[in-house]
């Protein structure tokens, strides 16, 4: 218990006077919000220890019968999944400014907690998602790249989230988000009315929910290749831009043999999480108990670490989170208007209609799309996907 609190303590190498967030008058984008140092740090800081933290973790129940205790060295992927969709159900439950303390005793926050947590029957605990991959031909204790982590994340259809991933012919990645049918698969029909199709881009938006349907809320996970061995400078600025959308869950990454979860940028420089501190395994419970408490401030960094954008790994996943139907349609706008318009090699393009060369038996909306994260918290049950060929470089 005493090196869970000191990881929370002491994450970063100097904490008498932290470099995390460097002295600057540039804006500070973390997840969407803005900040000004130097007036805003404490803020910032707040905001930061607010993300939930997943690391590799110690001396928990083994996964399966593989006899692993310990995701040391080959878990970090996984870990940044988990905080991705961590964050995506924090913002759906709690609000983007909700925030964390030592003394949180939230329900809410605790039940999404527990759903991460190191034991079999926490639906997206470390063993729960090695286990998936393990089903797809990735063996427990295997890297995982980003592409992969989408998929194993995925619960039952009819839960929430949709996550895309768009393949042409030839099985090469088409950087392509067809709008039309996030949309029709983000439409819960209502089970009173008859079956309606998703009426085409017309006033209201592309994939528009008509009165006799719910929109399930949506996270999408869009896996990039910006470069081959390194990020292509033309796409930063894009990249960047990303941080600053409202709907952002930020992106999946890293360096070569080593995940991050990016969660922001100043200047240049990408802000992120790292996996890579190992601490004991524990429950958090109803946080009434001290060693709880300690527990829970495991879950939560101090300081978040840097790095110069053009050293991030060129293989990574941009996330996004649509709570509502119109939050979706504001993504869209945004990512025609600042990511689309006037580039000349766009991260990604989003088409209103399928493409043609798609083809409905091949590559249908049910591989190139799946439901994904939780809305209820409990029985959440799984499926699985594509597998991840174009996305392991990463580790």
């Amino acid at each position: 218990m005493d090196m869970m609190l000191e990881a929370y303590l002491t994450h970063d190498a100097s904490h008498l006077d932290p470099d995390d967030i460097p002295q600057t008058k540039e804006s500070v984008w973390i997840l969407g919000k803005e900040y000004k140092p130097p007036h805003d740090l404490r803020v910032i800081r707040k905001d930061i220890q607010t993300r939930l933290w997943f690391t590799y973790r110690r001396n928990f129940i083994p996964i399966g019968d593989t006899g692993l205790t310990t995701d040391k060295g080959w878990g970090c992927m996984l870990r940044c999944g988990q905080m991705v969709l961590a964050q995506a159900l924090v913002m759906l439950h709690l609000g983007r400014d909700w925030r964390w303390s030592i003394d949180t005793k939230n329900s809410t926050y605790l039940k999404i907690l527990h759903m991460f947590e190191d034991r079999r029957a926490a639906p997206f605990s470390i063993h729960q998602i090695a286990l998936m991959g393990a089903s797809e031909g990735k063996e427990v204790g295997q890297w995982f790249g980003p592409n992969t982590v989408a998929q194993v994340l995925k619960p039952e259809e009819n839960r929430i989230f949709g996550n895309v991933l768009q393949k042409n012919a030839k099985n090469e990645m088409d950087k392509l988000c067809n709008q039309c049918e996030l949309g029709r698969l983000c439409c819960n029909k209502d089970p009173s009315e008859e079956f309606i199709s998703v009426r085409p881009h017309s006033g209201k938006g592309a994939g528009s929910c008509r009165s006799s349907y719910v929109w399930k809320p949506l996270l999408l996970v869009i896996p990039l290749r910006l470069g081959l061995s390194e990020i292509n400078p033309v796409y930063v600025e894009s990249l960047k831009l990303c941080f600053t959308f409202s709907q952002t869950l930020g992106v999946i990454g890293g360096k070569p043999n080593h995940a991050l979860y990016f969660i922001g940028f100043v200047g240049d420089e990408v802000i992120y999480l790292d996996p890579h501190t190992t601490q004991m395994a524990g429950l958090v419970e109803d946080k009434e108990q001290e060693h709880e408490k300690e527990m829970d401030a495991s879950y939560h960094c101090q300081y978040a670490s840097r790095s110069h954008i053009l050293h991030m790994d060129p293989s990574v996943a941009a996330c996004f989170m649509c709570a509502t139907e119109e939050e979706f349609e504001s993504l869209c706008k945004q990512i025609k208007k600042k990511l689309i318009q006037n580039e000349k090699q766009p991260l990604f393009e989003l088409c209103d209609e399928r493409p043609n060369h798609w083809s409905p038996l091949d590559d249908s909306a049910e591989e190139a799309l799946g439901a994904m994260a939780c809305y209820a918290y409990d029985d959440c049950g799984r499926q699985f996907d594509d597998s991840d060929n174009e996305f392991e470089l990463l580790g």
